[in-house]
């Protein structure tokens, strides 16, 4: 399908605002699609799983007591391929799998639920999702800012340009995917979840910290949230002094699991008028979109709602983590990446799965991402070849595999910082010993000459002088 034209009718938010009075926006159409959720009290209920054995399905509904699941009748009806189920890639990505968690584990809660021992059940529960590493890579002890003596628990400020903010109202999404690595922000538990209501603390953090030129708006998906309200967190940034602060940057799956909400939902329109204001500020509005699979982007409303988006002047840059049973291989990866620059969008990253959650059913051995990433790579145009990976957020920065190679006679993983905690750090390459069944940065080690220095970061606290960077302390 080629990228459809914009009828006139359809318009975002210039032509819409030089409209004559009465103008109906494209989200106020009657017959448009309303969103409703779909979650795990509603699993066994759903038809379409009849196919599933009753074993399959406990087994799934016991995952959803750890995990977090939700989907909804966009995602059911028009991306999953149910002749397919349960091998199809998008009802893997979205539906819980039985064996996300350990027989055993399944078992001991389904006898629990069966006693009715509630309390037993909410402790294996708690103990089970401690057990999962819900806060990888140091999220909290080292990306959570100290602000005038308080810790900012909706702010992570790790690399010394970018700060992220967590919107407390976009702490959900239209569905999940099953491999989240911020599951922690769905399951309900105040502790696990980074999120703020505070903008106010993001702007006068900003003020303190004027070499934060990026602000990451991310959940979650902020894009859950009615445009009235993602408003009260975007004006406030554009409307402070802040000359250091050149880019907005707002992270989402919506384009994927819910395109409608820049095509149909009410306020759709709003949101794009929105997305102009931000570009109009002259600052850079950049939409993180989360495709993980070409199918996401086959929809007739997919492709209108990326190209609304792009009328903005928004750019939309697209990523996604490599996924067991989703997209692990390259023939997938090759046309996810045609597709979106055919439809003007700019392949960014391929993410390597994080240690968190149900990491063992998803992971893919860090040699064979390499290799996906390589074929996929030489199989498209110069223009998809933006996109970097396979790419590891550990605890000292964003870690790049850029190959194999034989250094001294011996068989080397090439590594390198894409980003670091020390920007010196940056760009800098180093060796790990090969090891084909290491599937994340802690299974490596030096090559033999190569320093320790990057691998024993991933388990040391970081220095003090970034600790005095991050909280604007001396």
């Amino acid at each position: 399908m080629s990228n459809p034209a914009l009828d006139p009718r359809e318009a975002p938010a210039a032509v819409t605002r030089r409209s004559q009075g009465g103008h109906r926006p494209l989200g106020a159409r009657s017959g448009a699609p309303s969103y409703r959720a779909i979650s795990g009290e509603q699993l066994l209920r759903l038809p379409q799983l009849d196919r599933l054995s009753w074993r399959t399905r406990m087994a799934m509904r016991a995952v959803t007591r750890v995990l977090p699941f939700r989907a909804n009748h966009y995602v059911i009806d028009q991306l999953i391929d149910w002749d397919r189920v349960p091998d199809d890639p998008i009802f893997q990505l979205v539906f819980p799998q039985p064996a996300m968690l350990e027989v055993a584990d399944r078992a001991r809660l389904h006898r629990l639920e069966r006693a009715g021992e509630a309390s037993a059940l909410a402790a294996a529960v708690r103990s089970l999702r401690w057990r999962l590493n819900p806060h990888p890579a140091g999220q909290v002890e080292h990306n959570v800012p100290t602000f005038e003596g308080r810790r900012l628990h909706g702010l992570q400020h790790k690399y010394s340009e970018t700060v992220l903010f967590f919107p407390a109202q976009g702490q959900t999404c239209h569905a999940y995917c099953s491999y989240c690595f911020r599951w922690p922000q769905f399951v309900g538990v105040d502790d696990l979840q980074f999120a703020s209501r505070e903008v106010g603390e993001l702007v006068g953090y900003l003020r303190a910290h004027p070499e934060v030129t990026s602000v990451l708006i991310t959940g979650g998906d902020p894009l859950i949230m009615r445009a009235a309200l993602l408003r009260r967190y975007l004006e406030p940034l554009l409307r402070a002094n802040l000359p250091g602060l050149t880019s907005i940057r707002i992270g989402t799956k919506s384009v994927a699991y819910w395109p409608q909400r820049f095509v149909s939902d009410r306020d759709a329109d709003e949101v794009l008028r929105l997305f102009e204001e931000v570009v109009a500020s002259g600052k850079s509005l950049a939409v993180m979109a989360h495709y993980s699979h070409p199918r996401e982007l086959s929809t007739a409303v997919a492709q209108r709602a990326l190209a609304r988006i792009q009328s903005t002047g928004a750019v939309v840059r697209c990523q996604a983590p490599l996924i067991k049973h989703v997209n692990d291989d390259a023939a997938t990866w090759a046309e996810l990446w045609r597709t979106e620059v055919r439809l003007g969008a700019v392949p960014y990253y391929m993410f390597v799965a994080r240690d968190t959650g149900p990491r063992e059913y998803f992971e893919v051995p860090l040699v064979r991402a390499w290799t996906i990433y390589r074929d996929a790579l030489a199989a498209v145009s110069g223009l998809a070849r933006t996109v970097r990976g396979p790419s590891m957020s550990t605890t000292a920065g964003k870690v790049v595999i850029d190959g194999v190679a034989t250094v001294h006679g011996a068989q080397v993983l090439v590594l390198r910082y894409l980003q670091a905690r020390d920007p010196a750090w940056v760009g800098r390459p180093f060796f790990a010993a090969l090891d084909a069944q290491a599937s994340w940065f802690t299974h490596l080690r030096p090559a033999a000459g190569s320093p320790r220095l990057f691998f024993d970061a991933e388990t040391a606290r970081p220095s003090a002088r970034l600790i005095t960077l991050r909280t604007g302390m001396a």
